[in-house]
């Protein structure tokens, strides 16, 4: 699965690129036909202290997945739109056998 980490206005870590793309890998055990995985990071300009974005896009053949989240940290935002997309393969995969 080819995964892209892309940060919009900001240099990102190589620990968070690590810890994302970790979590994206684990979603091929509830798929199995993912191509490929994009995500997005984002720091909005707002005053408030939950302005980091993540958008989580999933290529299915036919179908994408997408999830956005905001939190405090990149770290909490990715893992929810991990969740986020988790779920929508599951039941996109539960839809596909019935």
């Amino acid at each position: 699965m080819k995964i892209s980490v892309q940060s919009v206005n900001f240099n990102i870590s190589n620990d968070l690129v690590d810890y994302i793309e970790k979590k994206v890998n684990n979603l091929e055990k509830f798929h199995d036909h993912i191509i490929g995985a994009e995500v997005y990071l984002k720091v909005q300009s707002t005053s408030e202290k939950e302005n980091k974005l993540v958008d989580v896009k999933m290529n299915l053949p036919g179908v994408d997945i997408v999830a956005k989240k905001q939190s405090k940290t990149f770290e909490e935002a990715a893992s929810l739109a991990i969740d986020s997309v988790k779920r929508q393969l599951v039941k996109r995969k539960e839809k596909l056998r019935a």
